[in-house]
Order: C-alpha cells, then sequence, then structure tokens
C-alpha cells in the first residue's frame, strides 16, 4: 500500500479512546502534526502527565466511561475514525479485577461499534494484544494464520476479554450503517508488543521501582528465551497505516480496503531475552539485575500464590496502600516463554517498517530515566529501610522504654552485645546524633546540587543515615 503520509488524516476527525495515556497521547499529537482537522481523547480521566501538552495543540479533551453507552456515543459523534486503545486490566491489581475487565474491555468495546454504526464512521481501528493467540505455549515467529487461544483456557480475565473484543471488532467488518445508505463500517486490529518509550507508565516503572528497592531477586526461565517489544513510535506508525488501510476510496481498491476484517502484529522486529533487554536501562540507572534465576514451573506457583492472597484482599484493590504484587502467573508467561511474531503481513499490507530501531528506542528511554532519576529523590532498598528503621526502634526501645510486652526480651538481646544499659543510651544517642549531623550535611549538600529535593534527601538521611547520604554524594559526584 503506497499512499501519501497524511492521507485519510488531513482534514478528517478523530476519536482516541484512551487519548490521555502513553500510547494514546502520542497517537493524538501525531495526527494533530498530520493535519487532522479535529482530534478528540476520550478518556476515564481528566488529567494525566500529557493533557496540559495535549489542549496546547488543540486536543479536545471528553471525559467519560467507556462502559457509558451515553458518554461513547457523544464523544465518537462527527467522526470520521476511531483508534480504540482504552482497556484495562493488562497487568498487576488490574489483573484480579474480572467483572471491571469484561466491563471496559468487551462491553465498552460494543458500545464503540454500536456507536460507529449509529453516526456513520467507517474506520474503526482497535488495539488488541498478542494474547489472544498466546497463552504461555511458545510461538516462535508467529504470524496471523495462528488460531484464537482457547477462551476458557486463558490465565487471566484481560487475555479472554480482549480475545472477545478483537473477534467482535472483526466480524463487525462490514456490517451496514444503522441509517441502511449502503455504507458500511471497516475494522481492523493491531496486536503490538510490549511497549516502552520515554514516558511508558505501566511496564516500566512498576520494575524500576521493583529493582531500586530490592524486591526483584530472580530472573524467570531460560536466558534463551525471547520476547517482542514496540517502541511507542512505531506503534503510533503502524495505527496511522492501519486507519489508510480501511480507506475505502483508494484506486483500484474502491469498497474493498485491504485491512479491513484483518488482524495485524506490530513489533520492532528485534526479539530479545526481556531481562537483557532492560539491562541496559538498569545498568544506566545504577540498579542490577538479579544473577539467580527460577523456573518457570516455581515463579507460576509463586505467581498463583500472589494471585491467591491479592484475590482475598479484592475490597481493597484500589487502594493506594496496597502495592502490587510482585508477579502474576500471566506476567510469568510473558517474560517466562518465549514468543514472537513476524510483522511481514503489516509490512506487505500496510508498508508498515519500524522507523526507529530497538537500540535508539532505548537510548531514548534511557535517557528520560536518567532525567527522571536526577529530578527525584533517589532511596536505598526497602532492607537498608527495614534495617535502620527497626535497629533504631528496637535500639530506643531497649534503652529508655518499660518493661512492657516484648521490650524485655529486645532489651536482653541487646544487653547480651552492648552488656550495660548505660552503653545502650550512650550508643543510641551517639547514633542518633549521627544521624542528625548527617541530614544536616545532606541538606547543605542537596541545596547545592538537587535543591528541588533539599527537604526530602533531609528527611530521609535522618531516618537512613549513610545509607542516603552515600547516595547523595555520588549524585554530587557525577
Amino acid at each position: 500500500m503506497h499512499l501519501s503520509e497524511n492521507e485519510g488524516i488531513e482534514n478528517y476527525s478523530f476519536v482516541v479512546t484512551g487519548g490521555l495515556g502513553f500510547i494514546g497521547a502520542a497517537l493524538c499529537l501525531e495526527l494533530v502534526r498530520r493535519g487532522a482537522r479535529l482530534v478528540k481523547a476520550f478518556d476515564l480521566r481528566t488529567h494525566s502527565p500529557w493533557s496540559s501538552q495535549l489542549s496546547q495543540y488543540g486536543v479536545q479533551l471528553i471525559q467519560g466511561d467507556i462502559t457509558n453507552k451515553q458518554d461513547v456515543q457523544k464523544a465518537l459523534r462527527g467522526s470520521d475514525c476511531v483508534f480504540h486503545l482504552a482497556s484495562y486490566g493488562m497487568s498487576g491489581k488490574e489483573m484480579l479485577q474480572y467483572s471491571r475487565v469484561d466491563e471496559v474491555n468487551i462491553n465498552g468495546t460494543c458500545h464503540i461499534i454500536d456507536a460507529c454504526l449509529d453516526h456513520q464512521i467507517k474506520r474503526l481501528v482497535y488495539v488488541s494484544t498478542p494474547n489472544v493467540v498466546y497463552g504461555g505455549k511458545e510461538i516462535v515467529n508467529g504470524n496471523e494464520n495462528l488460531p484464537y487461544f482457547p477462551i476458557d483456557d486463558h490465565v487471566d480475565p484481560y487475555g479472554r476479554s480482549k480475545s472477545i473484543a478483537e473477534q467482535l471488532v472483526l466480524k463487525s467488518n462490514g456490517r451496514p450503517f444503522t441509517k441502511k445508505n449502503g455504507k458500511c463500517l471497516y475494522t481492523c486490529a493491531i496486536r503490538p508488543a510490549a511497549i516502552y518509550g520515554p514516558g511508558e507508565e505501566r511496564h516500566l516503572p512498576r520494575i524500576i521501582i521493583l529493582t531500586k528497592l530490592g524486591l526483584l531477586p530472580f530472573r524467570i526461565g531460560s536466558p534463551n528465551v525471547k520476547s517482542d517489544w514496540v517502541y511507542v513510535d512505531n506503534l503510533v506508525l503502524a495505527l496511522l497505516l492501519a486507519s489508510m488501510g480501511l480507506l475505502d476510496d483508494i484506486p483500484g481498491r474502491e469498497g474493498h480496503p485491504i485491512a479491513a476484517g484483518q488482524p495485524y502484529f506490530i513489533s520492532d522486529g528485534s526479539p530479545i531475552n526481556s531481562f537483557e533487554f532492560l539491562r541496559p536501562l538498569l545498568k544506566s540507572l545504577d540498579y542490577d539485575l538479579p544473577k539467580t534465576s527460577l523456573a518457570v514451573s516455581h515463579a507460576l506457583l509463586l505467581g498463583k500464590i500472589f494471585w491467591a492472597f491479592y484475590s482475598f484482599l479484592y475490597p481493597w484493590l484500589n487502594s493506594r496502600w496496597l502495592p502490587q504484587p510482585l508477579i502474576l502467573p500471566a506476567e510469568v508467561y510473558k517474560v517466562g516463554v518465549t514468543h514472537y511474531f513476524s510483522f511481514l503481513k503489516a509490512k506487505e499490507e500496510l508498508g508498515y517498517v519500524p522507523m526507529v530501531s530497538s537500540k535508539e528506542g532505548m537510548a531514548a528511554t534511557i535517557a528520560y530515566w536518567q532525567e527522571r532519576k536526577r529530578r527525584s529523590l533517589d532511596g536505598p532498598t526497602i532492607w537498608a529501610w527495614l534495617f535502620c528503621v527497626i535497629g533504631m526502634s528496637a535500639l530506643f526501645a531497649a534503652a529508655y522504654l518499660p518493661d512492657y510486652g516484648p521490650i524485655p526480651f529486645i532489651r536482653t538481646v541487646h544487653l547480651f552485645f552492648f552488656r550495660s544499659m548505660l552503653a545502650l543510651k550512650v550508643i543510641f544517642v551517639l547514633a542518633a546524633a549521627a544521624h542528625v549531623g548527617e541530614a544536616i550535611y545532606a541538606w547543605n549538600v542537596a541545596k547545592t546540587i538537587d535543591p528541588a529535593n533539599a527537604r526530602g534527601w533531609f528527611w530521609q538521611t535522618f531516618a537512613l543515615g549513610i545509607f542516603s547520604l552515600r547516595l547523595l554524594l555520588k549524585r554530587a559526584k557525577k
């Protein structure tokens, strides 16, 4: 398919569901750059890291719930093409919320299809997932001829719901509009690999936080395991090409868009072990990949334990105080079993070729995270926190608190090492004084090299002492 860069975009109107997200925002901005008449970002949120930039470039922000049919009808009215990106339950705690996953991914998609038919919107591009054909069994260089993974065999509601939704979208291809005028809806589905890039908000932040806290203790699976990744700009390009592939007025293909009813796998075309892919990023941030490996079977067992534990905490899954689970079964399959796909069909039919290589994409991602780390308060692992907080609390309790509850036992343990109460009190006073002195020194250093976080460095060093101060001095040295 050979079309101009702005074919089917310039002077057309678009709706992007999930438009305030990482991919949605990038897509909206590219549509504006290519001359779209109107771009609407339809999202449940009212604000995101990209909302100000979107408003600045003239993108219309529409707050609404994709599960509310009236909201969807209102948002899509007057559009020429819809990019349906909004979804729920891809990773973490969201995975366990079955009803919400189905409500958004299945019912929401039905509302999108109905609105397209009611408002005579000719083009619908659906963002799906490779999980519609993958469920934990190895796939090497797979293509679009692979059958759908059995619905009842999916290990998580996300993969199952996305499979149902994709099939609904593709089966809606060619459906006549509600107002019978001889025209119909054309649909296609894009199946992107794991997405990365500057500002990605789902996978990388979670991995980096776990590594920073020392809570990523092992790799999963063999070093030979490979999977796909796709850089944000490459995915945006694929989505635009897919929308062009649904045009029904291309000379020689009138009434028969090349992408109509078709799914497409999209990636950078460089399958790699996920842990090796992340190594340069983590190394650039002074974090280390774990050296030990865990077999997939053992990781699955651990994932099921976390699944059961978090299922018990279902009423509080949306609470901020509840951290993300370390690993869940579907995530074990994502990183522990080889599965990657060819984008040959997208290349031949849509003209898709990655515009950014994996090396270039990772370089941009590293630069973003290094700057983000430079502007934030760095901290040690959770083990350093536990050591300092528990250690100082226990020392204070042993030296000064009256005998109550576990205090006598704590005091006995400390006296075994320090021999006298006087020694305990002196050691606590000296340790506290050292923490105060280190905190004041950290505050003075931070005022010079990191003034925005000076207060944070003071309190963190007051709590952690040298464990925090050494990180600040390392930053000063750089």
